[in-house]
């Protein structure tokens, strides 16, 4: 039975406020909140509550979304916020205070009803360093938030690890959970949740469509997914598949219209858990989904190890096998910008900084083009940039 974090029983989807629609034309910080004030209107109409944020997303202007489509609008009783505070290894305890001051600003709130660490999994020591843990026991103690936690990205040894070592302040943890990484290696998405149903924690769901991916299939696996139920979106299949998981609080969903608030308000409550049949269905088209050809790259980074440039090859490999099975071009695109960008101990470099030096087609044990690959990948996830 899941445990009434926010004093009451909350429904099984969280409007992720992560991937708002924005103007025609425009860069993501500029948020069409006319239509965002249309779908949260849709969602709370159908008896739907918790809002999840952070502080960087739409360049900090996800928050003020929050202020301009919830909070302004609605009694605060009538809704759930849960916002994310970066951590990086230069800040300092001032710099935290005030951070979590200006979320509370931009969101036009007193308090957080969930207050997270945002993506930890990597670099624990730095979060020592920094103070991070007594500070973010601090935003629960002096009110700011009525529950702490952490969205987590690692393996289940080191959440097990951090369980152990703060599990009695944890009051959620929000997991990536979907039908494709519940057994993945990398993942690890059932061995991170059995982590927190062993610790007595709460599960909250990120990515159960990973990013879209699970609801854009190339046509051969959509139509197994069609022929076994014509009448609903490729996507309900993936939100519905943690939805009934023991413990989870909510799963959320990033979306960014109308529509897809109302096929997702709909499928949480009307559809159910999967049954035996429909997961045979899921096994049938993840079948099919490996045999579409994909770059034979094994992850052991021999590439990296001498590149002068320090491009994170496997990574972007990943994701352009990622676009060849999806087909999400937006999701593989944001994907490349985090293992590009620098985030969590990722160098800085791009495709486009590649010298065809050559040197890590020489240490590739698959003989995989790499050069080749890496214009392809300028094509692909740099154009219009």
């Amino acid at each position: 039975m899941v445990k009434e974090y926010f004093g009451k029983p909350i429904k099984k989807l969280g409007f992720g406020f992560m991937r708002l629609p924005t103007l025609p034309g425009k860069p993501e910080s500029e948020i069409d909140y006319e239509l965002v004030k249309k779908m949260v209107d849709l969602y709370m109409e159908r008896g739907f509550t918790y809002y999840d944020t952070a502080y960087g997303y739409h360049s900090g202007k996800s928050e003020e979304a929050i202020r301009i489509a919830v909070s302004e609008r609605y009694d605060r009783d009538k809704f759930q916020v849960t916002t994310k505070l970066p951590v990086r290894e230069m800040l300092t305890q001032d710099d935290l205070k005030q951070m979590t001051q200006t979320s509370l600003d931009r969101a036009g709130l007193e308090y957080f009803d969930l207050y997270f660490l945002h993506g930890i999994g990597r670099g624990l020591e730095m979060l020592d360093k920094t103070g991070a843990w007594d500070y973010w026991r601090s935003v629960k103690d002096t009110g700011k938030a009525k529950n702490i936690g952490f969205s987590f990205h690692g393996d289940a040894d080191t959440l097990n690890k951090i369980l152990d070592e703060h599990g009695k302040d944890v009051d959620i943890v929000q997991l990536q959970i979907n039908y494709l990484d519940w057994e993945d290696k990398e993942v690890q998405s059932k061995k991170c949740y059995d982590a927190c149903v062993a610790h007595g924690v709460g599960v909250i769901v990120m990515e159960p469509v990973k990013g879209g991916s699970l609801a854009n299939f190339t046509p051969e696996v959509q139509s197994i997914f069609k022929k076994a139920n014509p009448d609903v979106s490729i996507a309900s299949w993936a939100l519905r598949f943690p939805m009934a998981l023991d413990g989870v609080v909510t799963v959320l969903s990033g979306m960014s219209d109308l529509e897809q608030v109302d096929d997702n308000t709909k499928t949480a409550d009307n559809m159910g858990a999967l049954s035996d049949a429909e997961m045979k269905v899921i096994a049938e088209a993840m079948e099919e989904l490996a045999k579409i050809p994909t770059i034979p790259c094994t992850q052991c980074r021999y590439c990296v190890d001498d590149c002068p440039q320090k491009i994170n090859t496997p990574g972007i490999l990943r994701l352009m096998n990622d676009y060849t099975k999806y087909q999400n071009l937006p999701g593989s695109r944001r994907g490349y910008g985090m293992v590009t960008g620098g985030m969590w101990g990722n160098t800085p470099a791009k495709s486009s900084d590649c010298v065809a030096c050559g040197v890590c087609e020489l240490r590739c044990p698959q003989k995989i083009d790499i050069i080749e690959k890496h214009k392809e990948a300028v094509a692909l996830f740099e154009a219009g940039e």
